[in-house]
């Protein structure tokens, strides 16, 4: 994740559980010597003690350390107070390592064994961002940045008051955009071959679902001539229509127009037309 506010974040929830740990196993923390740090595996150790030894290690950066003694305390204590907590640690740790499957994997299991927890808008951030780190080259399958997309904007449907709804309003508009120039890039290539048919399904996917991306002037100039290379010249002069209604500054308004002109047409709005029913009517 780069640094900023979401990291701030993912520490700050992070200290808010240590503290509470702290508060509540503070003997453990002032008993705990190095003869446990190198304990038997058989050895049962108290669920505080070995919590509070991860957090050292956590706080001394021994992340692999770290996860063992969390590993150690499932293990030993499954049903504990501090297992619960573990998990959630674990979850910020394996973020911090940059195993991010992990991550996310740790952050579902916290979710499905405590829906209601109070850290669970914290888990449920590090997973939208163990998916936003993972997005792909736009080239390549969307799957993970449309995972992104579903797991941020579950933070703000679920957890609307959490201190990481406004980072993962941010997230979105970038998983969205992204998700947008995906359907622009096919839908190029259906065009340039000639496939106008494929090309517009694409088109209009970007225009009814990214509305708001800086797709939507570009997927109108692309409507506007794949109508046109169609022949649905109602269809062309509305999408170009349109386009001069929202975007009158557009180089892709210029372009469209100049299109138009060619076959002795202009933008003109068509009632019938479902980008009119979308957008409402420009005159």
């Amino acid at each position: 994740m780069q640094a900023g506010n979401g990291l701030k974040m993912m520490f700050s929830g992070f200290q808010k559980i240590a503290l509470v740990a702290c508060v509540v196993a503070v003997s453990a923390c002032s008993k705990t010597d190095s003869k446990n740090a190198d304990f038997a595996v058989d050895d049962i150790i108290a669920p505080d003690t070995l919590y509070n030894q991860a957090l050292a290690n956590l706080d001394a950066g021994d992340l692999s350390e770290s996860q063992k003694r969390l590993a150690d305390l499932d293990r030993q204590h499954p049903y504990s107070e501090y297992s619960r907590r573990s998990l959630i640690l674990n979850t910020f740790i394996n973020y911090r390592k940059g195993a991010y499957a992990e991550a996310a994997n740790s952050g579902n299991r916290f979710l499905q064994l405590y829906p209601g927890d109070k850290e669970a808008a914290y888990a449920q951030y590090i997973i939208g961002m163990s998916y936003f780190k993972r997005m792909p080259h736009i080239t390549r399958d969307q799957s993970m940045t449309q995972k992104a997309f579903n797991a941020m904007n579950a933070v703000v449907e679920k957890y609307p008051e959490s201190e990481y709804v406004e980072d993962a309003r941010k997230k979105i508009l970038v998983t969205r955009d992204q998700l947008a120039g995906k359907e622009m890039l096919v839908g190029r290539y259906y065009q340039e071959r000639r496939e106008f048919l494929a090309s517009i399904n694409r088109y209009r996917k970007v225009v009814e679902k990214y509305p708001n991306t800086r797709h939507v002037e570009e997927a109108l100039a692309r409507l506007t001539e794949s109508y046109f290379s169609l022949g649905l010249v109602e269809e062309a002069q509305n999408a170009a229509a349109v386009l001069g209604h929202n975007f009158p500054d557009s180089k892709w308004y210029d372009d469209s127009y100049r299109l138009l002109q060619t076959g002795g047409l202009e933008p003109r709005e068509s009632e019938n037309s479902w980008l009119t029913a979308l957008f409402g009517r420009t005159g």
